[in-house]
């Protein structure tokens, strides 16, 4: 009760004075307790040692259903802001009802940084910071430090506690910014992460996330099922109008092709719509299992233009490949451009160049004595919430003229105005290298870590070796 009422203290200012239609949901039988269901077991721990958010103090929370045995590894369920839905009873109802398989609640507050003297200074809260901000950083902090803790835990009883590594066993799930923070995890995280729950999450302007909607629209669709949840009369604040927010993530969800479900009210930003859906939450989520949660087709018309379906990155079993030099027709100097790389468009009157500092590309004409004129900052690139910059290293063109780009969070895809259509993300880290390749220049190279990958795509890189060609004109 405690943590309710210091996560409502919190929150009370988004809403206050809010009029908010009086709510009444239906009472699911899994949120009820009923004689003859097994109960299984909470237990708690205090974890102050993290390395990824140094020096912050938070309770954790471990529900171990009935029927665990530590014979096999469990099921996982990881909630942020501690434990809300009535999530144990619902679990022990649909476990014992056989429509989730048997998992393990990890439910984690948020961390704080305790004042040295209460009395004279508040502890510094870390809830947006973690919750709301776009990145790793707390995917990790889960995989890395909460989770391996709650496995050196142990049931009152003496079972060890073993937790799936297989991200089609694990869920994740949130309210208001735990939400959006669930999303983040899975989002950046998919091969650990496969079923999102989503309560009035907060897609908005607070630290990043009203990008979202463009970049799923835009991003290869990732393995993700999501349940989402909200009111219409949810907050409508400075940062963005959260209602309208879920609507347009279920809008680009869809158009990506994800496996979402979703369930508009009327309330506002509260649990009490969430906590009445938990359970139809819970059965859409573990839906099949364990069946995996599949990979979308996406209507981005760039990625169905470009993608070969079930063709992925692969390991080059050679080294990064080395393109053939440029004939003496396109050849150029480009000794005054102080940029990462160069690309020739195809028929050879533009180059390209980007800058590793920056988020953008820019874009120069060949004039007939071969010197370059015009610069310009053509193309925009999205920036990861890590870094303030692209840091694009290596750049290629297509024979229809589109734009590769390796950055930061993939290879992104400009088209020839410059916009970035969809990005393509990596297998392992960040590339350092990027060409076209192989017998009928089809296959996408990139190097990672001094590892090569390639892809095949319906689209042929320029073969230096062959004349300039016009591509046809751009769509504007």
């Amino acid at each position: 009760m405690k943590q309710l009422l210091f996560l409502f203290c919190l929150i009370a200012p988004f809403f206050a004075g809010a009029q908010v239609p009086e709510e009444h949901y239906p009472v699911d039988p899994a949120s009820e307790e009923h004689p003859g269901v097994p109960k299984g077991e909470v237990l708690k721990f205090v974890f102050d040692k993290s390395r990824i958010f140094p020096g912050t103090w938070r309770e954790c929370w471990v529900y171990v259903p009935a029927q665990y045995k530590p014979d096999a590894p469990a099921c996982v369920y990881v909630n942020q802001d501690g434990i809300q839905w009535k999530a144990p009873t619902v679990f022990d109802n649909l476990i014992h009802q056989k429509e989730m398989p048997v998992t393990i609640g990890v439910f984690v507050m948020h961390g704080r940084l305790k004042a040295a003297n209460p009395d004279a200074a508040n502890d510094r809260f870390n809830r947006s910071f973690e919750y709301d901000g776009l990145g790793d950083a707390y995917a990790r902090f889960i995989l890395e430090e909460i989770l391996p803790e709650v496995e050196r835990q142990k049931t009152s009883d003496g079972r060890a506690i073993r937790l799936s590594k297989n991200g089609n066993d694990r869920a994740i799930g949130g309210s208001s910014s735990g939400a959006v923070c669930a999303f983040t995890a899975a989002w950046e995280r998919p091969e650990a992460f496969s079923r999102v729950f989503s309560a009035i999450g907060t897609y908005v302007g607070l630290r990043g996330a009203d990008r979202y909607p463009t970049l799923i629209r835009k991003v290869e669709p990732k393995p993700i099922r999501i349940y989402m949840q909200d009111g219409a009369n949810d907050l409508n604040i400075y940062a963005g109008d959260w209602w309208m927010a879920n609507q347009t993530m279920l809008r680009a969800l869809t158009f990506a092709g994800y496996e979402v479900k979703h369930q508009w009210g009327e309330g506002g930003h509260n649990g009490k719509q969430g906590t009445s859906l938990f359970p139809d939450a819970m059965r859409y989520l573990w839906k099949d299992w364990p069946e995996p949660v599949k990979q979308g087709q996406s209507q981005n018309a760039l990625l169905s233009a470009l993608l070969i379906p079930g063709e992925g990155w692969k390991k080059a079993e050679d080294a990064f490949p080395i393109i053939g030099k440029p004939t003496p027709s396109s050849t150029i100097s480009l000794k005054t451009l102080k940029a990462t790389s160069a690309a020739l468009s195809p028929d050879r009157t533009l180059v390209y160049t980007v800058d590793s500092t920056s988020h953008w590309v820019y874009s120069y004409q060949i004039q007939p004595n071969r010197k370059l004129a015009y610069r310009q900052r053509f193309g925009w690139l999205h920036v990861s919430d890590a870094e303030n910059k692209a840091a694009a290293t290596g750049i290629v063109c297509d024979r229809d003229g589109r734009i590769y780009v390796a950055t930061n969070i993939g290879v992104q895809i400009l088209d020839q105005t410059g916009r970035v259509n969809a990005i393509l993300p990596l297998p392992d880290g960040k590339a350092t290298k990027i060409a076209f390749g192989g017998g009928n220049f089809d296959v996408l190279y990139v190097e990672i870590n001094r590892k090569s990958y390639g892809r095949r795509l319906k689209t042929c890189g320029i073969n230096p070796e062959e004349a300039p060609n016009k591509p046809d004109a751009p769509k504007l």
